[in-house]
């Protein structure tokens, strides 16, 4: 198969994943008033055997139970990354200060649940066109321990090129960083997305210039501190947004009302 039908079937997987968010019903919020959630995703894709994955099992960046796409699936050629962009009518909830607001808390829960209809879709696309696939989000070995996944769909999406993290430790994107991520590894080799970057962190202002620090005075728990983002003090914080809303919980505070919301700053 030559590169151009390969791109003509990236192509193909791009268009039916936009129709399938489009006209399903679980992207709008039935409780409040069938807000939308996603506008059209953006795809990336990577090589299976790029030597990034190799160096997730580090402890500062994934961790050691990291598992490389040739774990999830021998013969592995390419794994296609997406990010779903929240819409600006349900970022403009969450812009105010303090706890997140209802739609925000909403669309965590509901839309990790057409995330993962997604990931179902996108398997069985895939399958429909003659490859082997799998996608870790909904693999029965997809685990977490101590809040350290064996597979993270940042790194990944940063790996496919499309984007780098921020202060935040969200990954920006051409759309922003307020959204989700998702990924499918599969037989199909497609040709890699361009990285337009060097480094984990180039289009974050704060950590390559010095500027900006939006991130930082949005934060309800403050979680922010010199050397960066407590994570443990934003978990805890997630914490008592569960406590109080089970079984919906989220914040992202740092990722709206902030130069990065919804474009590379």
């Amino acid at each position: 198969m030559t590169v151009t039908s390969n791109r003509e079937e990236l192509d193909q997987i791009q268009e039916q994943l936009a129709s399938f968010i489009r006209e399903n019903p679980l992207n709008f919020l039935e409780a409040h008033n069938k807000m939308k959630m996603y506008d059209d995703p953006l795809l990336g894709v990577s090589s299976a055997d790029d030597p990034y994955y190799d160096t997730f099992v580090k402890p500062e960046i994934v961790g050691p139970d990291f598992l490389p796409p040739f774990a999830w699936l021998p013969g592995a050629k390419s794994v296609i990354s997406y990010f779903l962009p929240f819409t600006k009518e349900l970022r403009d909830t969450n812009r105010k200060p303090g706890p997140p607001s209802q739609e925000w808390i909403s669309a965590r829960i509901e839309g990790e649940k057409l995330n993962n209809e997604i990931r179902h879709f996108l398997v069985g696309l895939m399958e429909e066109m003659g490859y082997a696939v799998t996608a870790p989000g909904i693999d029965p070995r997809f685990s977490v321990k101590n809040r350290v996944p064996n597979w993270s769909e940042r790194h990944t999406a940063f790996v496919s090129g499309l984007g780098t993290f921020g202060l935040h430790r969200g990954l920006i994107t051409e759309k922003g960083t307020a959204g989700r991520f998702g990924s499918v590894i599969t037989t199909l080799a497609l040709p890699p997305t361009p990285r337009k970057y060097k480094g984990y962190y180039d289009y974050c202002l704060y950590l390559t210039q010095g500027k900006c620090g939006a991130c930082i005075k949005r934060c309800p728990a403050d979680a922010f501190t010199s050397e960066g983002k407590n994570n443990q003090i934003c978990s805890d914080y997630l914490d008592q947004i569960l406590a109080e809303y089970a079984p919906r919980y989220g914040c992202a505070k740092c990722n709206v009302n902030v130069p990065c919301e919804h474009k590379i700053p």
